[in-house]
């Protein structure tokens, strides 16, 4: 079901604040921050605090305006979180070359909420329109509805499906404790001493990895280091690193989990070549397992109706999945209707190595836009169908023909 704000704050809390729309909790406020939650949370008027945001253009800029500062700025979430954490890491990144980014994260899962009046705006704009005050996030995680999947491996190198999930109860990274943080470890890594032999693997805590072991790890392309992105930084993401960090594999390094880098988890299954539809039933089995055994331990994944399965960054709410392919499509990179193909298809475009970098020799990462309103299955379906489209695109390119009867027949 979809959140109320009521549920968050105890009758306590709303009494101490005067009911003035300060919010204060007391197992996360000193006493001098909760004289001054009761009367504004702080000493300055909120136009003084009130950040600089006219050479922004992030999906934040759009929305934050000063009324909506003003009224949001002296709310609290049960965990502690305020408005100028959320916002911190799109006030210091005016924009980004390669993408628009959203400025905005979730401290906590109660940060949705809260601050609605700010997050739901973002949401609507970042995610084609979908509005979370009164549409249903479906899910989706049958891989025996697909059609077709197995892609053409002369232009496709590698397929990937992966997701977010965070833990009910405990803070996102941007402002978890260390306590928090190992908890969440410790809370997955035993759920995954429980996976079944194809999926069973190793913990790799970062911290405690030996050189030997990092170096294969990066050699095979799995390891994640230390947030180097402002955005990230900015959000709080590298605090105590690399403590309580870490990855997990099973044996055939084809599924893998990571531990409290951007999302509490980060779940992947991955290969070589272009059989996505082995990728996408390995990621569903996967995920399923992943979920029973955190249930069985009396935990559970961040959820609601309205915006599926919670995470930290606004972009990855609903199913958090990015399917995606390294791509070798060197001459209809070059086509000038090359970016207006992949947001018609609802694709995006990465350099091989991530957001950060730039096609080599005409190979691209590129993945469904989507993330909310679609279910697991539809942006699977939406990524094999578009990517085949690009492949069929390219080859009439090679044998220099015209490609504008298919262009022509996106819708």
């Amino acid at each position: 079901m979809a959140f109320t704000l009521k549920t968050f704050l105890p009758a306590a809390s709303v009494a101490l604040a005067g009911g003035a729309g300060a919010f204060y909790y007391q197992k996360t406020r000193t006493p001098q921050a909760a004289l001054e939650a009761a009367s504004g949370g702080n000493r300055y008027p909120a136009s003084a605090e009130y950040p600089d945001l006219s050479k922004h253009h992030n999906v934040l800029a759009n929305h934050l305006t000063p009324d909506v500062y003003r009224q949001l700025r002296d709310r609290v979430t049960p965990h502690g979180v305020t408005l100028d954490t959320c916002i911190q890491t799109g006030v210091d990144n005016p924009g980004h070359p390669f993408i628009t980014t959203v400025g905005l994260v979730a401290g906590d899962e109660d940060s949705y909420e809260v601050f609605k009046e700010l997050f739901y705006p973002v949401i609507k704009e970042r995610h084609n329109g979908y509005d979370p005050e009164t549409q249903t996030h479906p899910i989706n995680l049958d891989p025996s509805q697909i059609r077709g999947g197995k892609l053409d491996e002369n232009y496709v190198l590698s397929s990937r499906v992966r997701t977010g999930r965070a833990i009910r109860g405990i803070p996102h990274p941007p402002s978890c404790s260390r306590a928090e943080r190992r908890e969440l470890e410790r809370v997955i890594v035993d759920a995954l001493q429980g996976l079944p032999t194809d999926l069973a693997g190793k913990y790799y805590s970062l911290k405690s990895m030996t050189e030997e072991e990092q170096d294969q790890l990066i050699n095979d392309h799995f390891l994640f280091d230390k947030p180097v992105s402002p955005l990230l930084l900015s959000a709080g993401m590298a605090r105590d690193w690399p403590d309580a960090r870490g990855i997990f594999h099973n044996d055939k390094k084809n599924f893998l989990v990571w531990i409290n880098e951007e999302d509490h988890a980060r779940i992947i299954s991955m290969e070589q070549g272009g059989d996505m539809r082995a990728v996408f039933t390995r990621f569903c089995r996967g995920i399923n397992e992943v979920e029973r055994l955190i249930q069985n331990k009396g935990w559970e994944f961040q959820r609601s109706d309205n915006l599926g399965y919670i995470l930290t960054c606004p972009s990855n709410i609903g199913n958090g999945l990015r399917c995606g392919v390294h791509v070798k499509i060197p001459l209809l990179s070059k086509d000038a209707r090359f970016p207006e193909i992949l947001e018609k298809l609802r694709l995006q475009k990465r350099g091989t190595g991530g957001v950060d970098t730039a096609a080599v020799g005409g190979t691209f990462d590129i993945s469904n836009l989507d993330r909310l309103g679609q279910s697991e299955v539809q942006l699977v379906q939406k990524v094999i169908d578009g990517v085949t489209l690009l492949v069929d695109m390219e080859k009439l390119l090679e044998k220099r023909k015209s490609i504008n009867s298919l262009v022509s027949k996106i819708r």
